[in-house]
């Protein structure tokens, strides 16, 4: 028996899609990713229209899902993360109907709930075999960990492998199963495993960010929480990854033994598991190629489902455990709310992706930006969007100080007697206004284009279309 079928369009056309259907992508390629505009290109050749497509990240990439909405093909999309190529497309109003944003943990309880049902999935898979079973650790498309494709794979009505590396079965260290896998297909690439690194998976050099991770890092350290078992997830950008590293420094300087590290991994939580500071990492999608190479070959480098990472409607989820979370953000307000959805003009360029489910389950949630940027400030009277409730965020840490959530009033304390520049958020905006000036307020349209739902489903905010220029 195989399950093999010998291209996209035939597996498409044996799968029963046809108009006004949901089909679902996983984003572990990232910019690398060549299945889903493969897929939707197909789709097209077909002339099934009135597709909504579920895909847990969209990336600059995916640019020709553009074309795909202006021909009728595409006409509905859910996801967690939108980049800004697509994002400045529906922001001027390309799609008829607003985007659905979900959370990294809601997305997969959706999913399995059937709230966010889904018809055709199809899985991008560095290795695979005659019946489907399938991973990310090998082949020469290999991205590691494939968490957010289990839901996909199974609860879609037809599941649909595609691999550019078909192996003998049976496949020995798969992800996903062939029990759960209606069809296989082989294609010549599916996708250039570079395009997988971020764009800010690179420690910082900069000097503002480095005070920035240095004032991060002795936070952690005063918080009360660094201690053997803490748990630990931080973000890819260039001040957390230089947090992580003081905090590696600090953790073996003391003899911290940690439990976990979580998330999206790079190579300085590689680094932290190898030098002994965790005990193991949950992995749900790796940044960068040293973290796929780590859960190619060390068994304390574990993958995880995106429902096991974050979801809200779990039994438990790694989130609930973890004590540390540190977090970007594009404007975080005098309440403490964080937008991650659109830059300070309006435009969609972002998404809460695990933002707000680590901020909900962990001990001390803390974001990291500086001052301003591009001489606009970040602490603003009232963020664009709320992709984050302020009350589940705990600190914010700038180059010119630290303000702690006033319901967190202890760790304010904690920080003043580790000799920390405690400041109140509002004397922070103050301080950046006064260095930037107050800045306008960008143009909305009334259109909604967007509707941001929180992990649990609820509807969170609305981000309003910005005009064409």
């Amino acid at each position: 028996m195989s399950k093999i079928i010998a291209s996209i369009k035939e597996a498409i056309r044996q799968s029963g899609l046809s108009d006004g259907m949901t089909i679902s992508f996983h984003h572990h390629l990232r910019n690398g990713d060549m299945v889903a505009v493969m897929v939707l290109d197909a789709i097209a050749e077909l002339g099934i229209k009135d597709v909504n497509v579920n895909i847990s990240s969209v990336f600059d990439t995916h640019g020709p899902m553009i074309e795909h909405i202006q021909n009728g093909v595409i006409t509905g999309i859910e996801t967690d993360y939108m980049g800004g190529v697509v994002g400045r497309a529906v922001s001027e109003g390309i799609l008829n109907k607003p985007v659905t944003f979900r959370t990294h943990g809601g997305r997969p309880s959706d999913i399995i709930s059937g709230k966010s049902p889904i018809d055709v999935a199809f899985i991008a898979a560095p290795a695979a075999d005659c019946m489907g079973n399938c991973t990310g650790k090998v082949g020469k498309s290999a991205c590691g960990s494939l968490g957010y494709a289990f839901a996909d794979a199974m609860y879609a009505k037809t599941s649909i492998v595609i691999t550019d590396n078909l192996v003998d079965y049976p496949l020995m260290d798969y992800s996903i199963a062939e029990n759960y896998i209606d069809y296989v297909v082989c294609v010549d690439k599916i996708g250039e495993p570079s395009g997988i690194v971020s764009g800010t998976t690179k420690i910082t050099k900069d000097p503002v960010g480095l005070v920035i991770a240095d004032y991060a890092a002795r936070a952690i350290e005063a918080s009360g929480l660094l201690k053997d078992g803490f748990s630990f997830q931080t973000g890819a950008g260039g001040a957390s990854l230089a947090a992580a590293k003081y905090l590696k420094d600090i953790m073996m300087k003391q003899g911290v033994k940690g439990s976990y590290g979580l998330g999206g991994i790079t190579s300085y939580m590689v680094d932290m598991l190898n030098s002994g500071c965790f005990e193991a990492l949950y992995d749900v999608q790796c940044f960068d190629l040293d973290a796929v190479r780590s859960i190619r070959e060390n068994p304390k480098h574990m993958e995880v489902t995106a429902a096991h990472y974050a979801s809200p409607t779990a039994k438990s989820s790694a989130v609930d455990s973890l004590d540390v979370v540190i977090l970007g953000a594009t404007e975080i307000d005098t309440q403490f709310n964080v937008n991650v959805h659109t830059d300070s003009n309006g435009y969609i360029m972002g998404g809460s992706g695990g933002h707000s489910d680590t901020a909900a389950g962990a001990k001390m949630a803390m974001i990291v930006a500086p001052l301003s940027r591009a001489r606009l400030p970040i602490v603003v009277d009232q963020v664009l969007c709320k992709s984050t409730p302020g009350d589940t965020i705990d600190v914010l840490v700038t180059q010119c100080g630290i303000a702690v959530n006033p319901r967190r009033g202890e760790l304010a304390e904690r920080f003043r007697q580790a000799g920390l520049p405690v400041r109140d958020i509002c004397e922070l905006k103050d301080m950046a206004q006064r260095l930037n000036g107050t800045p306008k307020k960008p143009q909305l349209s009334d259109r909604v284009v967007a509707n941001v739902l929180y992990r649990d489903g609820t509807l969170l905010d609305t981000i309003h279309g910005v005009p064409a220029k």
